[in-house]
């Protein structure tokens, strides 16, 4: 198999498992991870966070999204402008929401759009070295290479349920490494050496 193959067959196969999993379980681990993350993503005050609200199987996470913004955050979500881009559009307490492309819904076009310092990424698969698998569209590549050409290097959150982990997924030149990630466990900080990182658990 050639890497984008077998990335599609670990995607295929996890999303699977994500899928089976109940609305009850999918709701405490999502609880789960307020817990675990609300007081431990570090950012100052004023800092943009990307965050999502969930389309098919996806964790919720709005009730993180609405404990950073306690904490100072400025949040904004993705939104599909063609079928190459996303831009990341504010999210603000009252403002309308649409549907963005994707499946996806956010803030409607008028919204500023931001460069986030931080993002929370949705995810199909992961390893225990922070590597990814996507959905297989390639947005948030294209958004996170836009962002460092621009001269900024957003931290990158991957979020998914413990059951997406995998052995290995295959890396390919494009591909970018998280700086930590979210499940029902904990928080883990990667680079801390190869193969190695931190869990945080709150509690």
């Amino acid at each position: 198999m050639t890497p984008r193959e077998l990335k599609a067959a670990l995607r295929l196969d996890r999303l699977a498992l994500r899928d089976s999993m109940t609305p009850e379980a999918r709701s405490k681990a999502g609880l789960a991870m307020l817990g675990h993350a609300g007081d431990a993503i570090e950012f100052e005050p004023g800092q943009v966070i990307s965050g999502f609200w969930p389309i098919r199987s996806e964790v919720d996470i709005r009730p993180l999204m609405a404990r950073l913004r306690e904490r100072g955050a400025r949040l904004c979500l993705p939104a599909i402008i063609d079928k190459q881009t996303i831009v990341f559009r504010e999210l603000v307490p009252g403002a309308p929401i649409i549907e963005t492309g994707f499946g996806t819904t956010g803030p409607a076009a008028d919204a500023p759009v931001l460069d986030p310092d931080i993002l929370l990424v949705p995810l199909s698969a992961f390893d225990r070295t922070g590597h990814r698998i996507g959905y297989g569209a390639g947005y948030y590549d294209r958004a996170i290479a836009r962002l460092r050409l621009k001269g900024r290097k957003p931290r990158l959150i991957g979020i998914a349920f413990d059951c997406q982990e995998v052995a290995s997924v295959p890396a390919e030149p494009h591909d970018v490494a998280l700086d930590a990630l979210l499940t029902e466990s904990g928080l883990r900080i990667f680079g801390l050496g190869i193969g190695k990182y931190e869990t945080f658990v709150s509690g």
